[in-house]
């Protein structure tokens, strides 16, 4: 019997397990479909190019035909492996800004203000330049400086300023806007996923144990649908059998923007209608369950390089030796997207920034899938806050079969996604145009020419965007009667049960979404203990 069962040992699941089996009276239960973090590519940061499409450690989603992208179906990574997704993502650590987390709380997400957050943020970091005003030092999550920089991601950095963006040399400082390196998630030249910070230290606890393989199908409940229905246990598959455990407190979902409503569905929360339609018996109907679902769309730029100083050719060899026999250095220790920026578009309603810049001094085409014959580098860029609202949906009745992913990008009503993905495309080329690019600059790849019309670049778009990987909203926090969760992140309709991913998110930040998450789950250990 356990006090406590996480459904989902990623991001925040990991966050949770360690908080709250620090209490040595405290028994915790972790569930994680995915596999142990042993896959040596997991660790060393440039590993991540060599884990695209790794079904081991991969949930392999794939979108609906996307209507406005010419009915593609579009990629979407996410971990399936302990630490999820920041075990196998770019390693970039960004926070978003105060006005994120003030809408937050404004909208009904009451005690999510910056103000609140930031101390669990602060909680969370451990960053290499030690503790100030705005930053953890002492944390477990190790925050760093690369320690191997591509001469073309201080090109970037020159053609930035040139194009007249500041220097930047901390997006989660003072200010957020401008160019620079990003600081990563890593420790000792390694990659720090939520795994390797917040499990390795708690896998000796007697009260905490860790189950791999267990793929969560429904979350059991106690009473009638006439009275309070409590969540007592979980049922979860492992090892070709079929398991029930119980949990005498509560029961925690932290399976992400896809995985926690498909549960919650499965389970009986959700739209009655569809529940119905797939013979699930209802215990609490709530609409917008795997509703609100928005991601960063993004749009590359690759342009070949005439010098061959790019990561496209570079060996594996190499890049292991340095890594593992001269301690950690090295291309290997590199998290691919090095550089980048934050910048405020014509179109932004307030003072945030809108857009936001990853830059890869290789070629990147279909998520690196494709691989491109040469040398070359890639310009990510992606509109920060989308308007466009899509859904998860459940296919079956069964934890087997995928949910159905609408993301529908570009769908809102006054076409505005669309023109600040136009914006995206024209930044990206106007910073690629530079002085600091002269000595690289070989031919254009995407889109094949540079002087594109607006209609032009608006098909190179829908014919090449893809996600950065920032699915969130699906289990929207609130106030209100519709939102899926409470404030404190209980689900509405029953007790016993909380939701504690990006799924609770109500918007996007201005940025990644990897350290948000964690502060969330940070941020949830004190309200489960009755701290927050």
């Amino acid at each position: 019997m356990y006090d406590y069962i996480i459904i989902g040992a990623g991001s925040a699941g990991c966050v949770l397990a360690n908080r709250l089996s620090e209490h040595p009276d405290v028994k915790v239960l972790l569930l994680e479909a995915g596999p142990r973090d042993w896959h040596p590519f997991i660790h060393m940061p440039a590993g991540m190019a060599k884990l695209v499409g790794n079904k081991g450690v991969n949930w392999n989603y794939d979108t609906a035909p996307e209507p406005q992208l010419n009915n593609r179906t579009l990629w979407w990574p996410r971990g399936k492996v302990l630490g999820g997704s920041s075990s196998i993502n770019a390693m970039c650590y960004i926070r978003g800004v105060a006005g994120d987390y003030d809408d937050w709380a404004a909208g009904g997400a009451s005690g999510w203000e910056w103000n609140t957050v930031l101390p669990y943020f602060k909680r969370s970091e451990g960053n290499s330049r030690g503790g100030d005003a705005l930053h953890g030092g002492d944390g477990p999550l190790g925050v760093s400086d690369l320690r191997h920089v591509n001469p073309l991601s201080h090109a970037f950095i020159e053609a930035g300023q040139q194009a007249g963006f500041a220097h930047n040399t901390d997006f989660n400082g003072p200010q957020q806007q401008g160019v620079g390196l990003y600081q990563v998630t890593q420790k000792n030249g390694a990659r720090c996923s939520s795994a390797a910070a917040y499990l390795d230290p708690a896998r000796a606890r007697s009260n905490l144990t860790i189950h791999t393989g267990a793929l969560a199908s429904s979350i059991t409940f106690d009473g009638t649908s006439s009275t309070s229905r409590r969540a007592n246990g979980v049922v979860y598959s492992a090892f070709g059998k079929a398991f029930h455990q119980q949990a005498t407190r509560e029961v925690i979902l932290c399976g992400g923007a896809i995985n926690s409503p498909q549960l919650l569905m499965l389970s009986g929360i959700g739209p009655a209608a569809e529940l119905r339609k797939h013979r699930i018996d209802v215990v609490a109907d709530s609409a917008n369950v795997g509703g609100n679902l928005q991601d960063h769309l993004d749009i590359c730029t690759l342009q070949h390089s005439t010098q061959r100083v790019t990561y496209d050719r570079v060996g594996d060899l190499k890049i292991a030796f340095d890594y593992y026999l001269r301690g950690h250095s090295g291309p290997g220790t590199s998290n691919i997207a090095e550089a980048g920026g934050f910048m405020r578009s014509r179109l932004a309603p307030d003072d945030r920034a809108d857009i936001q810049l990853h830059f890869v001094p290789a070629m990147l085409d279909d998520h690196g899938r494709h691989r491109l014959q040469g040398d070359g580098y890639t310009l990510h860029a992606c509109f920060l806050h989308p308007r466009s609202r899509g859904r998860v949906a459940l296919v079956s009745n069964r934890a087997s079969d995928k949910a159905r992913i609408e993301a529908n990008y570009l769908s809102d009503a006054d076409g505005f996604d669309l023109k600040m993905m136009l914006e995206c495309a024209k930044v990206s080329r106007e910073l690629l145009a530079q002085k600091a690019f002269d000595a690289y600059r070989g031919a254009p790849i995407f889109p094949a020419h540079n002087d594109l019309s607006d209609a032009e670049l608006v098909e190179f778009i829908r014919g090449k965007a893809e996600t950065v990987y920032h699915p969130v909203g699906t289990c929207r926090m609130g106030s209100d009667d519709a939102s899926v969760v409470d404030p404190e992140l209980r689900v509405r309709g029953v007790e016993g049960l909380r939701v504690v991913d990006a799924s609770v998110m109500p918007t996007l930040p201005t940025g990644n979404t990897n350290a948000p998450t964690m502060m969330i789950a940070e941020r949830a250990a004190d309200l489960i203990r009755g701290r927050g």
